[in-house]
């Protein structure tokens, strides 16, 4: 079996845009990949056409692993988020043609399953005015759907400091949602790496009687000296890593102890086996995973592989019940969230156990989508102009 060539669909919303890619093969076998690129969409498209011509055509897709090797080192320049996230689509799309072709799940092909079902919590859920009374009955919902688990960031547009009148808000914010969730669901505090590492630490203090289960990104990510600093003053687990683009990278922060749960993105970081490998390297530092996902169904549907097959896999993002949930109509089989246990289940399906819809996917055509972390009102992601 062959690559015959690719097929690249951006599916557009005015906060996100996702990039499906199909991969043809000779024998009539189509897999599928997703990434989601904040403002390199056309960038990552360029990459991808070149890198057709330069690596993919012709490939054995049952080859990952030497697929893989030739787009990372094959071009000598050191890749970064655009050429990891090309790899990433293409090599979960090789997975689900290797899955489809032998009639298993890629997750069997991973080693097998070592659990059932995957801890799921909500994002997204928060697009509403700003206020504890809104938080609360938005955060009533996320629970009445059956999630045990969800993440926010009460933060505003915060950045290095936040005054006392603001950092009061804030903790008004959680009250009202932890009230709002009841003492048992999980409460994740992003922090969206806004902090100097003494706010961090002031606000993570502040926050701690609502019990968050992680403290998130607490200050960027390029200063490791300052998140060791902010972890050795909290006692909350601290959360990060969706932002680092190449599991070598991650290499430093085990080293540091720093971290107790990381956060690639399987659409960033090179693909399934990618995140399986990294995981398995958190797992010899006692580390737990929980991917960043803020894909669509078939991203979650490439990280639930991970998640059935990682014996120190926690929990998995998923905003497509929330934010822009009509999206999910251009998969077929897109992964639910059982509303009994708040997880998504093992499905048996071969390759990804999802179908892409290009139709569907041509009522949501490319646009310039914007989304301005320090922008006033960016949790609503609704960006200027998109009303």
């Amino acid at each position: 079996m062959r690559i015959t060539g690719i097929s690249t669909h951006v599916v557009g919303t005015p906060w996100r845009n996702l990039t499906y890619v199909q991969v043809h093969t000779d024998e009539g076998v189509t897999g599928v990949g997703e990434t989601r690129m904040l403002g390199h969409t056309d960038a990552l498209i360029g990459y991808l056409r070149e890198a057709e011509a330069n690596h993919i055509l012709g490939s054995d897709p049952f080859a990952v692993e030497d697929l893989v090797r030739r787009m990372k080192y094959g071009d000598y320049g050191r890749a970064g988020e655009i050429v990891m996230s090309g790899i990433a689509v293409i090599e979960m799309a090789c997975w689900d043609i290797k899955g489809k072709a032998l009639g298993v799940p890629v997750w069997q092909l991973l080693g097998g399953k070592v659990t059932d079902k995957v801890k799921a919590y909500a994002n997204g859920w928060y697009t509403t005015e700003r206020t504890p009374e809104a938080y609360h009955k938005a955060a009533q919902g996320v629970m009445e759907r059956g999630y045990k688990a969800l993440k926010i960031d009460p933060f505003g547009t915060g950045h290095f400091e936040l005054d006392h009148e603001q950092s009061l808000y804030a903790v008004s914010l959680i009250e009202a949602v932890r009230d709002a969730i009841g003492p048992d669901a999980e409460l994740m505090l992003e922090m969206h790496g806004r902090f100097s590492p003494a706010t961090a630490v002031r606000l993570a203090k502040e926050l701690a009687p609502f019990k968050p289960a992680w403290l998130e990104e607490p200050c960027p990510p390029e200063n490791l000296k300052a998140l060791e600093k902010v972890a050795a003053k909290v006692d909350i687990p601290v959360a990060t890593g969706e932002r680092i683009h190449d599991r070598i990278e991650f290499r430093e922060l085990f080293e540091s102890q720093a971290v107790d749960i990381i956060q690639p993105d399987v659409g960033h970081i090179g693909g399934i086996w990618e995140t399986r490998k990294l995981a398995a390297t958190a797992e010899t530092h006692y580390v737990l995973v929980a991917p960043h996902n803020v894909g669509g169904s078939v991203l979650t549907a490439a990280s639930l592989q991970v998640g059935f097959t990682s014996p120190n896999f926690k929990i998995l993002e998923h905003f497509n019940d929330f934010a822009d949930a009509e999206i999910k109509k251009v998969v077929k089989g897109a992964p639910q969230v059982n509303p009994e246990d708040g997880c998504f289940h093992l499905s048996d399906a071969p390759g990804l156990g999802v179908e892409f819809d290009a139709d569907a996917a041509a009522e949501f055509p490319q646009q310039q989508a914007r989304f301005d972390l320090w922008a006033e009102g960016w949790e609503q992601r609704k960006p200027k102009g998109s009303q």
